[in-house]
């Protein structure tokens, strides 16, 4: 199968690229080679190296001229290529409009335009907003955003909405309404309604792996457009600890990017038994939560310090505790991840990044 992987240089596109290229198929990249997103340096640059002979197209998603032809004689698109993270303040709404849902716009209008009929999508947990909670009293309920008030005052825990008690946080699944909470959030829902509305027009077949917190070889440090896996990974580079928000008590769901690569491949080779006009989306995780402070701990360990800080400090947009059920992907699709947290994060610990520099950009 010829596979279009757009973000196909990218931290996680491009270990998809050598998975897919691994297993027979035949990818081929489009990429902007954003400067958030690529780099080299002295620790970076082998983690993002491509297989021989793939071919890459460098040029922005949103360039319609420049995806028709990259999408020549493709059977299929996964489509990873987006702006990520918080960035730096809501100035960067446009920006992040822009890259991640008329970019996927475009893709979509021009895959419809050739004929290629089936699509994987880089989806997000932060579609969910906060995750899962239960309350004693009245059961599963939906806490509003938190307040600059009790994140000042070091309250950090979302409490029921209806009688202020605490919640025990739990996994969402894939039935749970999408509240996002920041622009990057909405940007990755909105992504998922333009591919299910592709597949409807199109008689199309798209799945939505809802990624969470990808950590592994190969991220880009020094950019505000990172993940906190590789600000802490990017301190400990440089000898400082790692700075930990809020109490570090937040719970995530880390998920290695070659077990994020192989969920892809398993996707893309079980699109052809779903039925046209169809979308479906999947939580991509370890399947074992962990908080923030244990990451932080774990990667530091393995470094041989600094030790971890818990700062105090918070993002507004950020949610406390986000952590899915992951199991429909593996009951229905096979997949399971292979590397546990501990084993992925000694390796992490010192594999190389990839630095930010600018690169030009071009078709």
């Amino acid at each position: 199968m010829r596979v279009l992987v757009t973000g196909g240089a990218g931290f996680i596109g491009s270990n998809i690229v050598r998975t897919l290229a691994s297993g027979g198929h035949e990818p081929v990249v489009l990429d902007a080679l954003l400067p958030s997103a690529h780099g080299g340096g002295e620790e970076g640059g082998t983690a993002g190296e491509l297989p021989p002979g793939v071919p890459v197209t460098v040029a922005d998603v949103r360039d319609r001229e420049a995806v028709a032809r990259a999408l020549s004689g493709v059977d299929a698109v996964c489509h990873q290529a987006a702006m990520v993270g918080l960035g730096k303040d809501f100035a960067d709404a446009p920006e992040y409009v822009g890259c991640n849902d008329l970019g996927t716009t475009v893709l979509l209008a021009e895959m419809a335009a050739a004929g290629v009929r089936d699509l994987v999508l880089a989806g997000s947990m932060v579609v969910y907003g906060e995750g899962r909670y239960d309350c004693d009293r009245h059961g599963r309920v939906s806490p509003g955003p938190r307040t600059v008030a009790d994140l000042d005052a070091g309250r950090f825990e979302p409490l029921c909405p209806s009688c202020g008690a605490e919640l025990a946080p739990g996994l969402v699944t894939e039935e749970a309404p999408g509240d996002p909470r920041n622009v990057y959030a909405v940007t990755k829902l909105a992504q998922e309604h333009l591919a299910a509305a592709w597949a409807r027009a199109t008689g199309g077949r798209a799945v939505s792996l809802r990624y969470h917190n990808v950590y592994g070889p190969g991220m880009p440090r020094d950019t505000p457009y990172a993940g906190v896996a590789s600000f802490f990974r990017s301190a400990l580079a440089r000898g400082e600890a790692p700075r930990v928000f809020e109490d570090g008590r937040q719970r995530r769901d880390f998920v290695h990017v070659r077990d994020v690569a192989a969920a892809n491949a398993v996707a893309l080779s079980a699109l052809g038994d779903r039925r046209p006009g169809s979308f479906d989306a999947y939580n991509t995780g370890s399947g074992t939560p962990h908080t923030i402070g244990e990451m932080a701990w774990a990667l530091a360990s393995a470094h041989g310090g600094p030790d971890p800080v818990v700062t105090g400090e918070y993002r507004l947009g950020d949610v406390r505790h986000v952590t899915a059920d992951s199991r429909r992907l593996r009951e229905e699709l096979g997949w399971k991840p292979e590397t546990d947290f501990a084993a992925g994060m000694r390796e992490f610990a010192t594999a190389p990044l990839r630095g930010a520099r600018r690169v030009s950009r071009g078709s």
